[in-house]
């Protein structure tokens, strides 16, 4: 049986409208043809497109907490554990 929607899905442009290196929007992570082609799109492919800009989120959310975790694991030189100095003022 065949599950009815009672809402329409909605576009998840958020107006940001800028896109990244990779051509995905920077706002909702939708490529141009996903943006492009929304509207003639039907709910399955709407649903599909939603799916794939989640996937995307989370490769960015996990790319950036593997980047961030990168650069906290950088040591030191000479053996400093941690800085408890200011540097001198210039």
């Amino acid at each position: 049986m065949e599950q009815i929607e009672l809402f329409a899905i909605e576009s998840p442009c958020r107006g940001i409208c800028q896109t990244s290196k990779k051509g995905y929007c920077k706002g909702c992570l939708r490529s141009r043809e996903e943006r492009f082609h929304w509207y003639e799109m039907d709910e399955a492919q709407r649903r599909q497109v939603l799916q794939l800009c989640k996937a995307r989120w989370q490769r960015l959310v996990k790319a950036r907490q593997e980047r961030l975790e990168q650069d906290s694991d950088k040591t030191l030189p000479y053996g400093i554990v941690e800085l408890d100095f200011e540097p001198p003022a210039t």
